[in-house]
């Protein structure tokens, strides 16, 4: 037998992402359903392989639900948390009270063997049982929030966001809805805004919730009837983001004062109209990363930046990170930037050759926004024009974007 006609050994598939949500004797309805909804349903039409998901009880026999005449049955207990990846506890119905040390005890086994550990609402009290937050910021439900800081002085609680993103594998939400934000940034994290996005629309949610802390998933266009004059000025500006754009240019779309305009403006999105401007760049600037092999100077122009140095400096104030990290992270695939890496090719260079491919195609740019019940709002507009050096013609090149504002101290 050659070496040809052997028979080949079947690929292995990959290992999909193990979550688990942890409950104790009592559960709330909703959390562990949103919990079940973004990692328990079989959406491997978005990512493949999605999670496998599972409920673990503290106590063997049925989980009551609260204030409810029905019960949960699961086969799986503590002793099913060593190859957990994420533990996300839904809720904590004993709150301060002290929990079993076996319970806390696989809790730090967990995060010490590099797992994931995710609290929404009530569940934050067991994580911090476990001397998981100390030191760290976190968040819970705002009822909650006086008795967390007061048992558990630690922890730097913050009781004004959605959720928070701790670092080193913790994060914990506010109460009910704000667990659906944190499991699309979780998703987010593992498999790109575009998946995230895509998990919101088949959920009929907004992607990212105004207010709070800005994270890696979106903010949304808040949900404003058609003919009100702020709905139709979201619509212009996300449509015109290559544009440099100012107060007084969206005021004069809604045909107000600039000072009406700022007013009605944060009444309708809860901030103010150059944050959600930069929020919708980055947001731009994170789909051509993913979606595109342009270098980082045309991203910088697309998205209304106008240089690299402006990209870097917000994308890394909203999403935490640098545009050529975000993109490995969710782009690793990502051949053409690697050409261009291993031949040595300067942005610059860069710029100038994807200058010529634009003149050649004359392909039009479009800007997505997307509105919260899963509708979206498209415009299309001509490309920008680039010239010899990569720099849109809104200024010269390496200009400094006058109509952005400073990041926000964090």
């Amino acid at each position: 037998m050659t070496l040809d006609q052997r028979p080949r050994a079947a690929r292995r598939a990959p290992r999909r992402h193990v979550v688990a949500a942890l409950v104790g004797p009592r559960v709330a309805a909703f959390e562990l359903g949103v919990v079940h909804e973004v990692f328990g349903l079989d959406r491997s039409e978005y990512a493949d392989p999605w999670y496998q998901f599972r409920v673990v009880a503290v106590n063997p026999g049925p989980i009551s639900v609260t204030d409810g005449d029905w019960t949960v049955s699961t086969p799986w207990g503590l002793d099913d948390l060593d190859d957990v990846d994420t533990l996300v506890v839904p809720v904590w119905p004993h709150l301060a009270a002290p929990a079993d040390p076996a319970i806390l005890d696989k809790l730090r086994q967990v995060h010490a063997r590099g797992g994931r550990l995710v609290s929404v609402c009530s569940g934050a009290f067991l994580l911090a049982q476990a001397g998981l937050l100390d030191g760290r910021r976190a968040t819970t439900h705002w009822m909650y929030a006086e008795m967390l800081a007061a048992t558990f002085p630690d922890v730097q609680v913050d009781p004004n966001v959605l959720f928070v993103d701790a670092g080193d594998r913790i994060y914990t939400s506010a109460g009910t809805a704000a667990g659906i934000d944190l499991c699309l940034h979780l998703v987010r994290l593992d498999h790109g805004a575009e998946v995230a996005n895509a998990l919101a629309r088949r959920m009929v949610v907004p992607p990212q919730r105004s207010g709070g802390q800005a994270q890696f998933v979106d903010t949304p266009l808040p949900d404003v009837p058609n003919d009100d004059p702020i709905g139709r000025t979201l619509d212009w500006a996300v449509a015109h983001l290559d544009e440099p754009l100012t107060v007084e240019d969206m005021a004069r779309q809604a045909m107000v004062s600039p000072r009406s305009f700022a007013r009605r403006f944060r009444a309708a999105t809860g901030t103010t109209p150059m944050q959600w401007l930069v929020r919708q760049r980055v947001l731009h600037a994170q789909r051509l990363l993913e979606s595109t092999d342009l270098p980082v100077e045309i991203v910088a122009q697309r998205s209304g930046f106008g240089t690299a140095t402006g990209l870097r400096t917000h994308f890394r104030r909203v999403a935490g990170t640098s545009p050529l990290a975000y993109r490995r992270t969710f782009r690793p695939a990502d051949a053409e930037s690697a050409g261009l890496a291993s031949a040595g090719v300067s942005g610059a260079r860069a710029g100038r050759r994807f200058a010529t491919v634009t003149r050649r195609a004359a392909a039009p740019a479009t800007a997505t926004g997307t509105r919260p019940h899963g509708a979206t709002t498209t415009a299309t507009a001509s490309a920008t024009a680039t010239n010899g050096d990569g720099a849109s013609g809104n200024g010269p090149a390496g200009a400094a974007p006058s109509h952005l504002p400073e990041p926000a101290p964090t």
